[in-house]
């Protein structure tokens, strides 16, 4: 009986030891191979030196812009500290010249900011990118407390799906993102490739600065670091028995939190985070996200339909944009109402037409488990965690 107690024993620490080996981990190797600061082997400078604490107290005498009266009001000389997350902290986004927009940052810094939190709520293309990530304001949530409501609300719903605590929606920190200084210029060009400045407008809020360069250190519920101000590009979702505006206002799905962003869009976002070495914790979160997957062939019919007809008239559409924008890139309100008008009519015809013949094209059909947690997703995050290395040189070599 001892010698079978003991052995047991030893299984025991031989499975605590496998388990040592936590997504965390996985994410810091992932992490170390991907090129830091001025390490880059194509000559990239991913990363800047952090902003002058002059310019940051500075800030507290900003205002937020017009972004439709940016470009030609704002002085050459004038810098704009700029509130990046999601897809825009990938180098390949955000500051390639070739693949990127080619914005050339002047500093950053990894900030956290407690007014807002990342959602996926701005729609995309059904099948192909369901949807893009987007900021909205926090609901202020004690953390523990969050915790003992998820456990009870699992145990009442018995396994059922819980759509408005979906995987995506369970970080409670706040928006986290890297704050970078770039020219006035630049940051016209910002508002410019964030559609001519449709659906968005300019706010000033308050961004925290991590209170530790070390990415294993443990991201606080509450920001004890001074704070600063920086600007970002908000697209707020209309309140409920709201109508949208005419202008400036965006498309809008009924349940929010529903669509699943792609594989490709997630990557963007998962290799950002790595790129600007943001906390472990929070590049866990990010890695724990399920991306939109076709699985049937109904499906994969309804995506090749639906692409062949609408996505070259929106690719026409943003390539004639030149044409009418004005020397800073904004285009006019027809040619803003006109893109919307297109967008609109996709997801029209996907609810009244592509979904009922062609099937599910927002979500994963199947992800609906407890806490969005399906066999198919514990698949796909088990690779996530374990096998981060392979993905990415796959996908990489892929293009």
């Amino acid at each position: 009986m001892a010698t079978r107690t003991r052995n047991l024993n030893v299984g025991a620490n031989d499975r605590v030891a496998a388990s040592a080996y936590t997504a965390c981990h996985a994410i810091s190797d992932h992490t170390s191979s991907i090129p830091q600061h001025n390490e880059d082997p194509h000559g990239r400078q991913i990363r800047r030196p952090r902003p002058f604490a002059q310019r940051l107290a500075a800030t507290f005498n900003d205002r937020a812009y017009d972004v439709e009266t940016f470009a030609r009001e704002s002085s050459k000389e004038e810098t704009v500290l700029y509130l990046a997350y999601g897809s825009n902290l990938a180098y390949e986004k955000f500051q390639d010249p070739k693949s990127g927009r080619g914005i050339k940052p002047l500093a950053q810094i990894n900030v956290q900011v407690p007014s807002l939190r990342m959602t996926f709520d701005l729609p995309g293309i059904p099948y192909t990118e369901p949807c893009f990530a987007n900021s909205a304001l926090s609901v202020e949530k004690d953390d523990d407390t969050q915790v003992g409501q998820d456990a009870e609300e699992t145990a009442l719903l018995g396994g059922r799906s819980r759509r408005q605590d979906y995987r995506k929606d369970r970080w409670h920190k706040g928006l986290m993102g890297v704050v970078y200084e770039v020219t006035a210029a630049d940051y016209a060009h910002i508002i410019a490739t964030e559609g001519g400045g449709a659906s968005y407008r300019d706010i000033l809020v308050d961004c925290y600065p991590l209170e530790s360069e070390d990415p294993r250190a443990t991201v606080p519920q509450h920001p004890s670091t001074t704070p600063f101000k920086a600007h970002t590009l908000f697209a707020p979702a209309v309140p409920d028995g709201e109508k949208p505006p005419k202008n400036g206002g965006r498309i809008q799905r009924p349940d929010q939190s529903y669509a699943q962003a792609s594989a490709r869009y997630l990557k963007l976002i998962t290799d950002g985070a790595a790129e600007c070495e943001m906390p472990y914790e929070y590049q866990e979160y990010l890695h724990s996200l399920h991306p939109f997957t076709i699985t049937t062939v109904r499906q994969r019919m309804g995506q090749v339909l639906l692409a062949a007809t609408f996505v070259p008239l929106v690719l026409f559409l943003f390539t004639i944009s030149k044409l009418f924008a004005d020397n800073h890139g904004v285009l006019p309100n027809w040619f803003k109402a006109l893109l919307g008008a297109i967008f609109n009519a996709t997801w029209v015809s996907y609810d009244y037409f592509f979904k009922p013949i062609f099937g599910e094209g927002e979500r994963t059909i199947g992800d609906d488990g407890p806490d969005g947690e399906s066999r198919e997703a514990r698949r796909t995050l088990k690779a996530a965690t374990l096998e981060i290395d392979v993905e990415k040189a796959a996908a990489g070599s892929n293009g």
